[in-house]
């Protein structure tokens, strides 16, 4: 399983979907999320807008990749 590692800015699924190189672009994005053919955790989602949190894993097309947020912690002088 491949990790996606975001820099805290919440990503929804289309989007995902394009930066993990799942799909070409929005377009595409669009008909295979509505079209039943990705999965997050497991279940079919239908909304391209669906904010992703930590840990979530999204599947389409034979591949599996899992939301990773980085987080930046406290500055140590």
């Amino acid at each position: 399983m491949e990790k996606i590692e975001l820099n805290g800015e919440i990503i929804r699924l289309g989007q995902l979907l394009k930066l993990a190189g799942l799909v070409d672009n929005g377009g595409e994005a669009k008909v295979r999320v509505q079209g039943g053919e990705v999965r997050v955790n497991g279940q079919v989602e239908t909304r391209r807008g669906r904010q992703l949190q930590q840990g979530d894993r999204v599947e389409y097309g034979g591949r599996q990749v899992e939301v990773c947020y980085l987080t930046t912690g406290p500055k140590v002088d």
